[in-house]
């Protein structure tokens, strides 16, 4: 499924491991209804985006260096496997 990935820092400070807990706001990138709210870090957000993706290095990097700049990030169209969503809570009909 292609979804829209929209980050917001969360109320907690940086934690002691130099991630930044956010709050992350997965959309359909088809603009049906369905947004998801998912409770991470940028630590695991990353690890999954380069594990569970097939999104290039570059757009991965330029992703958390505006993940750093501003803690509202967003990574548009990405494809994530219904398994990936599932595993985080987002349940596929």
């Amino acid at each position: 499924m292609r979804v829209n990935l929209i980050t917001q820092q969360s109320n907690r400070s940086e934690s002691i491991t130099g991630t930044i807990p956010l709050s992350l706001t997965i959309r359909p990138a088809c603009g049906l209804p369905g947004d998801y709210q998912y409770p991470t870090d940028s630590g695991a957000l990353l690890q999954m985006l380069r594990q569970q993706t097939d999104l290039p290095a570059e757009v991965i990097q330029r992703f958390e260096k505006s993940l750093h700049a501003s803690l509202d990030a967003r990574l548009l169209g990405v494809e994530l496997s219904d398994s990936v969503l599932t595993d985080i809570g987002y349940f596929i009909d």
